[in-house]
Order: structure tokens, then C-alpha cells, then sequence
């Protein structure tokens, strides 16, 4: 089963977009170093991103902006950009229609991903990009206090 990293790397992108504003770190190289993923990946999931009203950009600007504030902006929402209306589970659709299971299974599941999918999406809307922000702030007071100033405004 191949895993998408593209929304994790979604995230990532849009706080560090977050955390180093008005700094001179927003380059696709510089988000790059940060994700350990080549800029050309970036500028594809910043354009997904763009496009979904999530972040404003300039051409030949290395200065990306949020859209909107990092509290109006959840994790769905970043889910969407990037994964579209894509399920996180999904059901094989080629199964035996002449097995018990094989001819059946594709309903049962059906009904318990939905099921599941609308409890993950509710839950992802509650969690926003803010939230993220503050517990990286925090997590980075623990390890390096030193950088208190230049993460006192998420705290």
C-alpha cells in the first residue's frame, strides 16, 4: 500500500509559513531543507495549496502568506487541498461476486468506512493549523530555549 505524504508535507509547509514570516526563509529552498524534499515537491503542494484559498503567493516572490488566519484553517480543510475527495480507507472493488464474502463484503465495508471517514473528517475539523503552531512552539521552548524570542508570539 503506497502512503501519501503530501498532506503531512501540507502542514508542515503552511506552519512554517506561519512561523517564519516576515523573515527572509520562505523560499521553496528554504521550506524545502525544512520538509528534506526537493523545492520542485513544494512549489506543487504551495500551487494545491493556492488554489484551495489556503495560502497567497507572488511569482518570483519568495514571500508566501496564509490566506487566512492559521485558527480559520483545519486540518480538512488542508486534507482537502491535497487529497481532494479521497477516503482514507477505501474498499477493494474487485472482489469475487460469486464468494459469500467476496459478492458482500464490498457493502458491509462501505457502510463502516463511511461511518469512520465522517467521524476522522468531524475530528479534523476541530484541529486547527494554530493548534499545530502552539504545541511546535512549545516543544521547541524544551528542547532550545534559547529560541524564546523568536517563537514568543505562538506561545
Amino acid at each position: 500500500m503506497k502512503y501519501s505524504m503530501q498532506f503531512s508535507d501540507a502542514l508542515h509547509i503552511l506552519t512554517y509559513i506561519e512561523i517564519y514570516k516576515n523573515t527572509e526563509f520562505l523560499s521553496s529552498d528554504m521550506i524545502a531543507k525544512s520538509v528534506e524534499t526537493n523545492p520542485a515537491n513544494i512549489r506543487k503542494i504551495m500551487s494545491q495549496l493556492k488554489k484551495s484559498g489556503l495560502i497567497l503567493t507572488q511569482i518570483g516572490k519568495p514571500n508566501p502568506t496564509l490566506a487566512k488566519r492559521p485558527e480559520e484553517i483545519t486540518l480538512l480543510d488542508v486534507y482537502q487541498s491535497i487529497e481532494g475527495n479521497t477516503k482514507l480507507i477505501q474498499v477493494d472493488p474487485k472482489t469475487n461476486p460469486d464468494c459469500i464474502v467476496g459478492a458482500n463484503i464490498q457493502d458491509v465495508l462501505n457502510e463502516n468506512y463511511d461511518a469512520l471517514q465522517k467521524k476522522v473528517e468531524d475530528e479534523m475539523n476541530e484541529v486547527t493549523l494554530d493548534t499545530l503552531i502552539q504545541k511546535i512552539a512549545h516543544l521547541e521552548l524544551k528542547k532550545r530555549p534559547e529560541n524564546r524570542d523568536f517563537i514568543q508570539d505562538f506561545l
